[in-house]
């Protein structure tokens, strides 16, 4: 059975499904959508080589960076939204990011479970707000 390209990053699940996730589960797609946003936003603003694209990418995706991020977007989110921010930080984990302390890994793991959110929902006019922010 084929499957086009759109249908394969379609988000699937419906709301309740989405809200009853892990926030971990909502990071760990976040982390993978902003990454791709962040990598994408690089390549087309600049042609250079891919240690310089991987250098330029790094200084957005990571941990000190998604925490800022969530700070500066924190007094536009809405209920639902601060929801899945409060849940992400509240969420047990046992990993710490290398260069990073607890604080900051947490609302980094907050910014993607967002970002998480807002995809597997399906608001990319939110999500693309979010991230142009």
């Amino acid at each position: 059975m084929s499957q086009n390209l759109q249908d394969l990053f379609m988000p699937s699940l419906s709301l309740a499904e989405i809200k009853e996730l892990n926030p971990i589960v909502l990071a760990f797609i976040g982390d993978g959508v902003h990454t791709l946003f962040v990598r994408d936003k690089v390549v087309k603003n600049c042609n250079m080589l891919v240690g310089s694209c991987h250098g330029h990418s790094a200084k957005e995706c990571n941990a000190k960076s998604q925490a800022i991020k969530l700070q500066q977007i924190l007094p536009m989110l809405n209920e639902d939204e601060q929801n899945i921010v409060r849940r992400a930080r509240n969420a047990k984990t046992n990993n710490i990011a290398k260069n990073s302390d607890l604080e900051t890994y947490k609302k980094a793991t907050s910014f993607e479970a967002l970002v998480g959110y807002l995809y597997l929902k399906g608001d990319f006019n939110r999500l693309e707000e979010i991230l142009k922010k």
